[in-house]
C-alpha cells in the first residue's frame, strides 16, 4: 500500500514513485535560472498562480464565517495541545463558525478533527512539500496550493480571526503575516490569541523590549495579539470580539 509520504502532490495532480520531482514549485519559481529562462517560462507561471486563486476562491466563496487554527504538525495526540486545540475547534463551532487549519497533522489534525466532531465545516488548506504531509483525514473541505503566498491569501481572506497554538517558523510565519497586514491596516482588525503563555511569553517580551524600545514597532502593536492558556480563554477572546 502507497502511504503518504510516498505520495507527492502537484496542485490538483498526484505523483508517486519516479514521477516524484525533488523540488517544489515554490523553489522552481524563486531559483534564478540562466539569463533568459524567465522570458520562456515566468510568464507561463503567471497562469498557473491565477489558477490557484481561482480555485482556491471558487472553493471557499460559500463557506461563511471561520476561524483558523494554527500550530505545529509535529504534536502526537498523547499531546495536551492537541486535545487543546480539539477543544477550541468544538467551540468555535458550537458558535456558528467553521475551522480552517493547513490540513496537516498535529494541531492542523487536531483542529479540523474538533470541527468534524461538532458537526461544524472542517477545511484543510494543504501545500506542496518536498516531504509530503497529506490532507488529514477529518477534512470535509480540501484545497491544495503549490505556492505559499496563493495559500495565505486563503487563511487571511476567509478568516475571522487567528488561533495560534505553539508551533515552528511556518505557525510563526502566519502569526507575522496577519500582525504585519493589520499594523500597515491591509486589512482590518481581527483577534489574533497566542494559547500557552508558557511558550510565547519569550517572544511577548522581546517584542515589548527589544523590538518596542528600539522603536521597531509601536508598544501598542503588541497588542494585536491576546495571550491565553485555555480553550475557554481562547472562546472566551473570541465571543468578545464577535459578540456570540
Amino acid at each position: 500500500m502507497t502511504s503518504q509520504r510516498d505520495e507527492h502532490r502537484k496542485g490538483p495532480v498526484t505523483l508517486r514513485g519516479s514521477q516524484r520531482p525533488t523540488t517544489t514549485t515554490d523553489q522552481r519559481l524563486l531559483e534564478k535560472g540562466g539569463a533568459a529562462d524567465w522570458v520562456h517560462s515566468d510568464p507561463w507561471r503567471v497562469l498557473r498562480i491565477q489558477s490557484e486563486f481561482v480555485e482556491g476562491f471558487g472553493a471557499l466563496a460559500e463557506l461563511g464565517p471561520a476561524f483558523s487554527i494554527f500550530g505545529s504538525a509535529r504534536v502526537r495526540e498523547d499531546h495536551p495541545d492537541y486535545e487543546c486545540a480539539r477543544e477550541i475547534a468544538r467551540g468555535i463551532v458550537e458558535m456558528g463558525y467553521a475551522v480552517i487549519t493547513g490540513g496537516g497533522p498535529g494541531i492542523m489534525e487536531a483542529g479540523n478533527r474538533g470541527a468534524k466532531e461538532a458537526g461544524g465545516v472542517s477545511v484543510g488548506l494543504g501545500i506542496e512539500l518536498p516531504h509530503e504531509q497529506g490532507m488529514n483525514q477529518y477534512v470535509d473541505l480540501g484545497v491544495d496550493f503549490r505556492y505559499f503566498f496563493a495559500r495565505k491569501t486563503m487563511f487571511v481572506k476567509y478568516s475571522s480571526g487567528f488561533i495560534v497554538m505553539p508551533g515552528g517558523f511556518g505557525t510563526f510565519d502566519e502569526l507575522f503575516e496577519a500582525l504585519c497586514l493589520m499594523q500597515t491596516h491591509k486589512i482590518d482588525m481581527f483577534p489574533v490569541i497566542l494559547v500557552g503563555t508558557a511558550y510565547w511569553k519569550g517572544l511577548i517580551d522581546w517584542l515589548s523590549t527589544a523590538v518596542a524600545d528600539g522603536r521597531m514597532i509601536s508598544p501598542t502593536d503588541v497588542d494585536l495579539m491576546r495571550v491565553v492558556d485555555t480553550p475557554e480563554e481562547a472562546l472566551a477572546v473570541l465571543r468578545e470580539f464577535t459578540g456570540r
